[in-house]
């Protein structure tokens, strides 16, 4: 079932810049592999899915939200999560609304399958293959924190991923991001 099984390790890498009991959106998040881990680490996640059976797998407490966002209207009008997660799903016209939901002080983690994958499986289609740079560009305006692009082999698949800070109005310090990946939250 699509969103099933263990959460991303760029997801568990970068959970640690994320706000204690932050307000997040799991995007096409299926049956909620990374919501319902979100959600165990003290987070409050929506999640949003045009598949309302495959969202039955969400935890208790977690906002559901069952929309077709590629044929119908946005369902996130006007909201902002302090972290926005996309993994595995690529609709061009939405991204722009996607980095709209990221808060002031928020983040976007997104990671999915790229240019090189019709070469070793499915996806295929250059419509769901990021093109190289293109994750880079689409966070233009925010603060690319990790960027990655490339081949994994443990996975077997050619991804692009990003994790981007939108900074705070008036911060009037640059935000220190950690890179040191060996840091838990509180470390």
């Amino acid at each position: 079932m699509h969103g099933s099984g263990a959460p991303s390790a760029w997801l568990t890498r970068w959970a640690r810049l994320l706000p204690p009991q932050g307000r997040l959106l799991d995007l096409a998040c299926g049956s909620g592999r990374h919501a319902n881990w979100l959600a165990e680490q003290g987070h409050r996640v929506t999640g949003v899915d045009r598949d309302a059976q495959a969202l039955g797998g969400l935890k208790q407490g977690c906002e559901v939200i069952v929309a077709d966002i590629e044929n119908g209207p946005w369902p996130l009008a006007g909201r902002q999560f302090d972290a926005v997660l996309v993994a595995n799903y690529l609709w061009r016209p939405l991204l722009p609304l996607i980095v709209q939901s990221v808060a002031p002080g928020g983040w976007l983690i997104y990671e999915t399958f790229s240019a090189g994958q019709e070469t070793v499986g499915r996806p295929s289609r250059p419509d769901f293959l990021l093109q190289p740079g293109e994750l880079l560009r689409v966070a233009a305006g925010l603060r690319v924190v990790a960027y990655e692009d490339g081949f994994l082999g443990d996975r077997g698949s050619f991804v692009q991923r990003i994790v981007a800070h939108r900074e705070a109005e008036g911060g009037a310090h640059p935000a220190v991001h950690r890179l040191d990946e060996r840091l838990r939250p509180g470390g």
